[in-house]
């Protein structure tokens, strides 16, 4: 990632060991036409209750960088694959000169698939707005993406972070957002109420990744 515009990323949700991902997986991905760079990464904490889902857990994340012309192959049995492309709206947040090391995936839907841009306005404009402009410790740039094929999970936002560890700088985003709010009350922060919630969101699922390996396609 490091802060660069990518048209698509294929996140793919693996069942198997990292070893286990990089040497059956990697090499098909490698292969396949748009691809630019393959990424595998830990979940930090696996199985969290602090927030719910609907997708179930797994143990290495696979991130695919690609351009639009990237069509993966499909996934051999334990791995769950979707296909994001870049949304007409720009990340928010800050370039940074140091390496992306970790990365908050949060995977969201509508409620109803007809109310979508209500939920992608909510994203763009308020959450991701006042996470960006607080600037919490280790968070870089915050990418919104939209699944390829208009199906659940619906949209993604891709945190990125400058930490190897980024469960603490996960946890410390909430408070840093809402010093931020209150600092700023009537300038153009939003309420607890309407950053943390909206009547049409699902939590399709959040968890923060290491960084563990990567290879060039």
């Amino acid at each position: 990632m490091e802060d660069r515009i990518t048209p698509r990323i294929q996140v793919e949700m693996s069942d198997l060991t990292t070893d286990g991902y990089v040497h059956e997986r990697v090499p098909a991905l490698r292969a396949t036409p748009g691809a630019q760079r393959i990424t595998w990464w830990e979940n930090c904490l696996p199985g969290r209750t602090d927030l719910p889902r609907r997708l179930p857990e797994f143990e290495t994340l696979g991130l695919v960088e690609a351009d639009d012309d990237f069509a993966a192959p499909p996934p051999p049995p334990g791995i769950r694959s979707y296909c994001f492309q870049r949304t007409a709206r720009p990340g928010q947040g800050i370039l940074s000169p140091r390496p992306t090391r970790g990365v908050e995936l949060v995977l969201i839907s509508p409620k109803h698939p007809e109310r979508a841009r209500q939920i992608r306005d909510w994203g763009d404009f308020v959450h991701i707005r006042d996470i960006a402009a607080a600037s919490p410790p280790h968070f870089t740039m915050i990418t919104p993406y939209e699944n390829a094929r208009n199906e659940a999970p619906r949209f993604m936002h891709l945190y990125e972070l400058t930490t190897d560890d980024p469960e603490p700088a996960f946890k410390a985003m909430t408070p840093a957002t809402s010093a931020y709010q209150q600092r700023a009350g009537t300038e153009g922060a939003h309420t607890w109420d309407e950053w943390s919630q909206h009547p049409e969101l699902v939590i399709e699922y959040v968890s923060t990744f290491r960084l563990l390996g990567e290879c060039r396609a």
